[in-house]
């Protein structure tokens, strides 16, 4: 896994102790959880991140989970994505790290909450997970403390956002730092926030055959991306840009995934590579 310049590498392990000590390699400028949530940057007065550094984020993460969905026999998921364990490293290049809970499929079970209606664990676990951070990155809220909305304690952030989306202007929703970068929000910056909440809230369906891949959700942030970049038309809505998966029959004794020999390859070779920082 860690042959993806995106997931934390490991240097060593120390057994002269009496639990082993595994080593990793430094992350010199910490921890998402430290630059995003407004309160965390006020905390450590840190300047708040730009817009196009968390886009970047959220594609070069979305790229190595595809990495770890169709690099392998047997996908591999992470099932703990947060902000904590997404290290930092020179030039803020994001590192996944916190495989504790990580799984290999088939087919594993677990009394999580997320999984509570099938009790079976998929690669759409993650795109849950992912589809939260995007949330978190786009309100510069915190899922575990949030400080900017009024949410009932038995609710959650993806709860309220998919409330609020349908009914509330996006300004209302996105970190304030954000917007204050181009006035009241340039037309190409409200574009590239728009089509990034439609995929996260497509992310954090409920059902997890509605929710896309990795692969399709990084195709998407990259067009995102691009809209800036080379003025890309954001055409049509999420459904669109979404590719059309073939929902193959679980095997005895392996779960097929849903995308195609190209796209594996596609994601094998981008991660022999560095993406660029």
């Amino acid at each position: 896994m860690s042959g993806h310049s995106n997931v934390v590498k490991p240097i060593g392990c120390c057994l002269h102790t009496p639990s082993p000590i595994f080593v990793y390699e430094f992350a010199a400028n910490g921890v998402l959880a430290e630059r995003i949530p407004v309160s965390s940057v006020t905390e450590r007065q840190h300047q708040p991140m730009v817009w196009e550094r968390r886009l970047k984020i959220a594609r070069q993460i979305a790229h190595a989970l595809s990495y770890l969905h169709t690099a392998f026999p047997r996908p591999v998921i992470h099932m703990g994505i947060s902000l904590y364990n997404i290290l930092l490293g020179e030039n803020d290049v994001p590192k996944l790290s916190s495989f504790y809970f990580s799984v290999s499929i088939p087919e594993v079970w677990t009394l999580r909450p997320w999984f509570k209606a099938t009790g079976k664990v998929t690669e759409k676990a993650d795109v849950y997970d992912f589809g939260r951070i995007l949330l978190e990155l786009l309100t510069g809220e915190d899922s575990i403390t949030i400080t900017r909305f009024t949410i009932d304690k038995d609710s959650t952030l993806v709860a309220y956002i998919h409330n609020r989306a349908q009914g509330s202007c996006i300004n209302e929703i996105v970190d304030p730092a954000i917007l204050a970068e181009d006035g009241e929000g340039g037309a190409s910056l409200q574009h590239q926030l728009q089509a990034v909440l439609d995929l996260a809230l497509t992310c954090t369906e409920e059902d997890p055959q509605t929710r896309p891949t990795m692969v399709d959700v990084t195709k998407q942030l990259r067009r995102i991306e691009r809209f800036t970049q080379i003025g890309e038309e954001l055409g049509g809505n999420l459904q669109n840009l979404k590719l059309n998966e073939s929902l193959e029959k679980h095997a005895s004794a392996s779960f097929k995934r849903n995308v195609s020999n190209d796209e594996i390859q596609e994601v094998k070779e981008a991660s022999e590579g560095p993406l660029e920082a």
